[in-house]
């Protein structure tokens, strides 16, 4: 790639650090919608189906069900009009694009099963406390000997 084209495209990433989510992830998305002169937040909140190129090109795929019908919208993660991106659960998947569940009819189909560890950028896969199993006590196992 031409280095002048990579600085430019440098200078306009806002987010900067690693992603905080991954395909199978759902998120909240809030959105800055602008009605005449006034801008207000809208949260659109779904599960991220596909991730598409990377630095400044970035975009992601966001699936909804809503009243019934299956909404997908395509963000891009560096365009000025998402204020930020929060994620509610971590998925499980085993695929890089999650087009499978737009033949899914309902969300009970359509669910992902919750992975065990939370992602955080800083840190890598952190345990959380509410899914870590108690630990329990094992009595030790006494051999008995006829004499």
């Amino acid at each position: 790639m031409n280095l002048t084209i990579k600085k430019i495209e440098d200078a306009q990433i806002i987010r900067k650090g690693v992603v905080p989510f991954r395909v199978g992830d759902t998120v909240k998305v809030s959105l800055k919608i602008k009605e005449g002169e006034k801008e207000r937040i809208q949260i659109y909140e779904g599960l991220v189906t596909a991730i598409q190129g990377s630095g400044s090109k970035m975009k992601f795929t966001v699936r909804k069900i809503s009243y019934g019908v299956g909404v997908e919208k395509t963000f891009y993660y560096q365009s000025p009009m998402i204020k930020e991106v929060k994620t509610t659960r971590s998925g499980k998947v085993r695929r890089a694009k999650l087009f499978y569940l737009r033949g899914k009819l309902n969300k009970k189909d359509a669910r992902i099963q919750e992975s065990k560890k939370i992602r955080t950028p800083s840190e890598g896969a952190v345990e959380t406390a509410h899914t870590a199993a108690p630990v329990a006590e094992v009595a030790p196992v006494v051999e008995e000997t006829k004499a």
